[in-house]
């Protein structure tokens, strides 16, 4: 029999739909480095098929190894070798990008990918982002963990050289000992997953909480800024060279807390009409100076 084919209709009446996205395959491969240069993947390389989208091409992985590196074959530590093999699925030959944290950055290729170690060859290396000419040291009021790691993460990516983060009479958050320990590395691992994310090729010099007295007792910054909602605007200040911010914890910094930073040198700047989270201030601050004196400019 012969089957009539009807074409593809609305819900309206005999409305037309448009022809639906093309059933080809979405081809994505990591780039490889063959015969001493990067090639991009081969068309029949597929790792995955999608119906709906175009094709598109995956960006070079860039990690942060915690160790100098320099041409040739290094072992990567156990932890990021997990990562790279069994976690993100890395197979021998896929291209990488790695940094130290010096400033230098290496193309290379993995040579060998095991359950427990992975070897990388580094063939190429190349001056990474250079730092913002505005040095800034962050004053971070302590605050609760997602709201302490969003301000460490977004600091970092808008080109902090230090992050301490501060103890004030209004903190809700105490560490000692061991605690403090493990949060130092963990705010430590969200700013290296921020650089990688980002581009950076340096890493922000995460402190130690300390005790907002101590804190100012040691800064000689050429400018010093403690945010409060009554205060001249940021850009009534000359342009520094190093700049120090102080930012409160959930609760604000105290009346005496703000004089005592004055005596210290600082001086009280405001961000706008509204008043800004904890985790809100340093972005807004930071995005502003560096637009102001830093890399934005």
């Amino acid at each position: 029999r012969h089957r009539h084919r009807h074409p593809r209709r609305g819900q309206r009446g005999g409305q037309r739909l448009p022809p639906g996205p093309p059933r080809s395959g979405l081809n994505v491969a990591a780039p490889s480095f063959r015969g001493g240069r990067f090639q991009r993947p081969a068309a029949g390389s597929k790792l995955r098929a999608c119906r709906h989208y175009p094709r598109i091409a995956m960006r070079l992985s860039r990690f942060f190894v915690d160790q100098p590196l320099s041409l040739g074959q290094h072992d990567l530590p156990e932890a990021q070798a997990h990562y790279i093999g069994r976690v993100l699925r890395h197979a021998t030959g896929d291209a990488v990008q790695l940094f130290d944290g010096s400033g230098r950055e290496y193309l290379g290729e993995l040579v060998e990918v095991g359950k427990k170690n992975v070897r990388v060859e580094l063939r190429e290396q190349f001056a990474g982002q250079p730092d913002s000419p505005l040095r800034i040291h962050l004053g971070q009021g302590l605050s609760r963990g997602e709201r302490m790691d969003w301000a460490i993460q977004k600091a970092t990516e808008l080109g902090v050289a230090e992050i301490t983060p501060i103890v004030s009479e209004r903190c809700e958050v105490r560490l000692k000992d061991e605690r403090a320990d493990k949060r130092l590395q963990h705010w430590r691992q969200v700013a290296i997953s921020a650089c990688e994310q980002c581009g950076r090729s340096s890493l922000p010099l995460i402190h130690p909480p300390l005790a907002l007295e101590d804190w100012l007792r040691g800064r000689d910054d050429d400018l010093r800024l403690v945010l409060h909602p009554v205060a001249a605007p940021l850009a009534s200040h000359a342009p520094p060279s190093r700049l120090a911010f102080l930012v409160g914890p959930e609760g604000g910094l105290s009346d005496a807390e703000v004089e005592q930073a004055q005596a210290a040198g600082f001086h009280s700047a405001r961000l706008g009409p509204r008043v800004l989270r904890t985790e809100t201030a340093p972005v807004v601050a930071l995005a502003v100076a560096q637009q102001l004196w830093g890399d934005f400019a």
